[in-house]
């Protein structure tokens, strides 16, 4: 007797089931995500325990945890994004635009654990040779990776059983599919199921897996929001393809920080690590110029300075034009409310431009303060000196707050060679003295851009 198959409405965001069509999802409240698919009856009676989890309760003091440690990828910046490098059993899934470098990384540091370790690489999108050319361009030659071009899940899983390897990569979700399960690959039972299926079986033998997932239209991990939840840590490889730098960030990280960052530098051999990226974000700045300025700001427990560059120039329409590249809009609005109300500097026929060069993102509130220097330098077409750092936060009533991680900022700011650092006055209180550095706590805006362009 033939299996009854029924249909049924799936959120491609949150991976809600539904019976019937709805043009916005119900759970997550967004619009035109519930695609249609064919759910299969057997769905239920895929093994439920699949990869032999044990199904008994045990106490938590009697959970041994000795000889637990992380084992390192050969590249600095990854495991400062993981936490110290991989743990045992950990799930870690990874993300990006399209020939960004997610399987450049993950097939680069197969040469460095391979030493130690048995890796299995399963990849549905590429055949073996293509595989192995890649690897000759970046000079991995291992005997002990071991490729397997698969993309039925269950197969995967089998070989995981059988071989027990100490890394497995899988290149990429979106093309595996279970046999119990009659949607096509891809789609989000496909990609939910699968995921569920390779966590059962990793968490069971201690095996950590790195998944590769493919990104939407709007830049985020395809497949439901659950898939992100089933995972231990989802890392997102940022930056733009026309460059040569790229930024690997932590989302979410089950057993490290969620606010470390790494930088790389793609080149013909594979991805290189960036060590001083604060000198990279710096390189080519002009001096002399006016509508610029350094900021310090913190990823995790990294300083990085990167240049803000502010243009301010007379409109030609009715409503003045503000536009923000790496900094928040609606803060922009903000902060130019600000100037004008509490400071004097008047914006209202002015269009206001801010960018943040070399792609980083400024989220954090000590942005502020370099955001308005820049923004009022080029409006009076008043350079701020080349050697002045500046960071803290703006409230509404105009002051200057004070913000934390002050030591470590001003740190990175000496260790570069810049010699004015402008900080909130709260700071500037009980903090080291630097031989030939000049700290300036300011309380106000107006404080704060006489002390810039003083030299």
């Amino acid at each position: 007797m033939s299996t009854k198959n029924k249909t049924a409405f799936i959120c491609s965001q949150c991976g809600i089931e539904s019976p019937k069509w709805y043009g916005k999802c119900p759970s997550c409240g967004e619009w035109n995500t519930m695609q249609e698919e064919v759910i299969s009856m057997q769905k239920q009676s895929h093994c439920g325990r699949l990869g032999g989890i044990s199904d008994t309760s045990q106490p938590l003091s009697e959970i041994s945890v000795d000889g637990e440690n992380r084992w390192k990828t050969g590249l600095k910046e990854l495991d400062r994004v993981l936490g110290g490098g991989i743990v045992p059993g950990c799930l870690m899934l990874i993300g990006g635009d399209p020939g960004i470098g997610k399987s450049t990384l993950l097939l680069q540091i197969c040469e460095h654990i391979s030493k130690n370790l048995k890796i299995l690489y399963v990849s549905g999108e590429e055949s073996k040779r293509q595989i192995k050319l890649r690897a000759h361009r970046l000079n991995v030659h291992s005997d002990n990776i071991f490729i397997l071009c698969e993309t039925d899940a269950d197969s995967i899983i089998e070989h995981i059983n059988t071989e027990m390897p100490g890394l497995v990569i899988i290149d990429s979700i979106q093309t595996m599919s279970l046999s119990a399960v009659s949607s096509a690959s891809g789609s989000v039972t496909q990609v939910r199921e699968c995921t569920s299926a390779i966590m059962r079986a990793a968490k069971a033998k201690d095996i950590p897996v790195f998944i590769v997932s493919h990104v939407n239209k709007d830049g985020a991990i395809a497949g439901p929001k659950v898939m992100e939840h089933i995972v231990d840590s989802v890392l997102y490889f940022e930056g733009d393809r026309n460059t040569a730098y790229r930024i690997l960030r932590c989302m979410k990280n089950r057993y490290g920080s969620t606010n470390e960052i790494g930088v790389f530098e793609m080149r013909d051999n594979g991805l290189s690590e960036v060590e001083n990226p604060s000198m990279m974000l710096l390189s080519g700045r002009p001096l002399n110029v006016s509508g610029t300025c350094v900021a310090c700001m913190m990823e995790g427990t990294r300083p990085l300075l990167a240049e803000v560059q502010g243009l301010v120039t007379p409109t030609g329409f009715g409503n003045p034009r503000r536009m923000a590249t790496g900094f928040d809009y609606n803060r922009l609005s903000l902060l130019l409310a600000v100037l004008e109300k509490r400071a004097g500097y008047f914006f209202s026929n002015q269009d206001a431009y801010i960018n943040v060069v070399g792609g980083m993102r400024l989220d954090e509130p000590a942005a502020d303060l370099p955001v308005a220097l820049s923004l009022i330098s080029s409006l009076k077409d008043t350079a701020i000196s080349g050697d002045v750092v500046a960071f803290g936060e703006i409230g509404l009533a105009g002051e200057i707050r004070s913000i934390s991680n002050i030591q470590a900022r001003i740190g990175e700011a000496v260790r570069l060679g810049f010699k004015k650092i402008i900080l909130p006055q709260q700071n500037s209180k009980n903090i080291a003295k630097h031989p030939g550095i000049q700290i300036d706590g300011v309380k106000t805006l107006r404080e704060a851009f006489e002390a810039s362009v003083q030299s």
